[in-house]
C-alpha cells in the first residue's frame, strides 16, 4: 500500500517533467498533496502501529514520520525535484575516488584536484566533450579571460554546440522513455 502511493507520486513527477514550474506546482497541489495526506493517514493507522520499531520496516517508518514535513517541501516549489537522486549520482564520483585521493600530496593539491573535479563533473552533467571544454577553459584563463560566467558549462555549451555529446542526450532520453513506458504499464495494471 505504502509503496504504491510512493509510485503514484513518482508517476505524477514523471508526467510533470516537461511542464513549466507553474504547471508542475499546480499538478503537485492537485494530485500529489492528496496522496501525501493518505500517506500520513496510513502511517497513523492501526496497521502501522503494530510494526515493531526495531524491525527494519519499523525503523524506516520512524524515519518517514520524523522527516514527513521535510518531504513535503517540494510541493510548494515547482522548480524543486521530489528527491535528490541526481545529486546523489554525482556523489558517486567522490566515493569512487576517495582512496585514490588519500595520497594526493598536499592540501593545496587536494584543493586543485577538487576544483578540477568540479569542472569535469559540471561538463559531464551538461553533456559536453570534457576534453574540449576543459582545454578551452584553461586556454582562455591562461590568456587572461576574466568573464567567468562565460566559462560556466551551461553558458559555454550555447556558443559551442559542436562540443555537445549528442549520444549522451539520446541515452538519457531513451532511459526516460523506457521509464515512462514502465510506469504507464504499471498504472494500467493497477486499474485492472
Amino acid at each position: 500500500m505504502l509503496l504504491s502511493m510512493f509510485r503514484q507520486l513518482y508517476d505524477i513527477e514523471d508526467r510533470a517533467k516537461a511542464f513549466t514550474p507553474e504547471d508542475r506546482l499546480a499538478l503537485r497541489q492537485a494530485e500529489s498533496r492528496p496522496i501525501w495526506k493518505r500517506i500520513r493517514e496510513y502511517l497513523a493507522s492501526e496497521a502501522m502501529k503494530s510494526v515493531m520499531p526495531k524491525e527494519l520496516f519499523g525503523e524506516a517508518l520512524t524515519y518517514l514520520r520524523n522527516q514527513f514535513e521535510h518531504l513535503l517541501v517540494y510541493l510548494d516549489d515547482g522548480l524543486m525535484p521530489i528527491d535528490n537522486n541526481e545529486t546523489e549520482q554525482l556523489m558517486k564520483q567522490v566515493a569512487l575516488g576517495r582512496k585514490n585521493w588519500m595520497f594526493i600530496g598536499s592540501v593545496a593539491a587536494g584543493y586543485r584536484a577538487a576544483d578540477l573535479m568540479s569542472l569535469v563533473s559540471s561538463a559531464h552533467r551538461n553533456d559536453l566533450d570534457i576534453f574540449v571544454y576543459v582545454k578551452d577553459v584553461l586556454d582562455r584563463l591562461l590568456a587572461g579571460e576574466t568573464n567567468y560566467d562565460d566559462l560556466r558549462p551551461d553558458v559555454w555549451k550555447q556558443s559551442h554546440p559542436e562540443a555537445i555529446r549528442i549520444y549522451r542526450v539520446e541515452e538519457r532520453q531513451a532511459r526516460a522513455d523506457a521509464k515512462a513506458v514502465k510506469r504507464a504499464r504499471r498504472r494500467v495494471a493497477q486499474r485492472v
